[in-house]
């Protein structure tokens, strides 16, 4: 094993320095299931525990087009609205007053149009029902907004409690517009990498950065604490393709494909792994934009394994 100047990197350009493939080579194994292009979400969801006025102890989805869903607001103050299914609602997302909406948590929640001092707003209305009073948090998952101010991208999730905050809860997920943008692992007891622990992150906590073409690509998070580096390449010669698995080592031995996946400082000397490659996207100049892959890797030969999925944009 080793562990990367004192457990942490010295560096944090390494997450977005554009990776060397000179000299590392791989070789796929078997195809995957065909995989579909990226496609970004626009949708709502809640589930509403008994006793819930506003959900009336139901549980629904929606998703466009067959459900009509728009945004209104800035990124101070939006409104999604949510008509399908012969049901309608509304989900106020506010910052506190004379802010505007990022990433993060927000606890606290008071109505949004009545909320004081610092405290952010949530106001989540449904077939009409609404409550006088709101207890709440939400979350900013993604949020972006063009240069008018509108909004173009939200990924958010909320819990709302009518009239107390001992009420029953309505919980929800709202998208418009949004890619998934993740990292999860689960590490088996004995695993150096992951330590035996799972974890998984989000926006909310976290930041992600993606870099490379495809024959080779660094993937890399910071948040929680912790910062992951996974570096996929491709076989000699080829390009990751969308649908495949492929086997691979930490250096390319034997005509592998390359995995190599850090946390924390902690690396394998030698790996064993495989990766698959679900989808996969480029921007005009050939540059990796988008990805979403799964992985499993053993480090120095032993059984235990790290396993992981990564989504970015896809």
């Amino acid at each position: 094993m080793y562990a990367r100047f004192g457990g942490r990197w010295a560096a944090r350009g390494l997450l977005t320095g554009l990776l060397a493939s000179v000299g590392l080579v791989g070789a796929l194994i078997t195809p995957a299931q065909a995989a579909t292009a990226p496609v970004a979400a626009t949708s709502y969801q809640f589930t509403s525990a008994a006793g819930d006025y506003i959900g009336q102890g139901r549980t629904a989805s929606y998703s466009a087009p067959t459900a009509g869903i728009s945004v209104g607001g800035t990124g101070a103050d939006l409104t999604l609205r949510v008509s399908g299914g012969g049901d309608d609602w509304s989900i106020e997302l506010a910052a506190p007053r004379g802010d505007t909406l990022r990433p993060g948590v927000y606890r606290d929640a008071e109505r949004a149009p009545f909320r004081t001092g610092r405290a952010p707003g949530l106001n989540v209305d449904g077939d009409g029902r609404g409550c006088n009073e709101v207890y709440g948090q939400f979350t900013v998952n993604q949020i972006a907004t063009d240069t008018a101010g509108a909004v173009t991208l939200l990924d958010a999730t909320f819990t709302q409690n009518c009239e107390q905050a001992s009420a029953p809860a309505l919980k929800g997920t709202v998208k418009y517009h949004a890619y998934p943008l993740s990292y999860a692992y689960t590490s088996d007891a004995g695993d150096y990498i992951g330590g035996g622990k799972s974890n998984s992150y989000t926006g909310s906590t976290s930041t992600f950065v993606l870099s490379g073409a495809p024959n080779g690509i660094t993937y890399g998070v910071s948040g929680k604490r912790d910062d992951w580096s996974v570096r996929f390449t491709a076989p000699a010669g080829q390009k990751l393709v969308a649908g495949t698995t492929y086997q691979a080592t930490r250096m390319g031995d034997g005509g592998t494909a390359v995995l190599d996946v850090t946390g924390d400082g902690r690396g394998c000397n030698t790996s064993t792994s495989t990766f698959t490659v679900t989808k996969l996207g480029t921007d005009a100049a050939g540059n990796v934009n988008a990805i979403a892959a799964t992985f499993v890797q053993h480090c120095e030969g032993g059984a235990p394994a790290l396993r992981g999925t990564i989504h970015y944009n896809a």
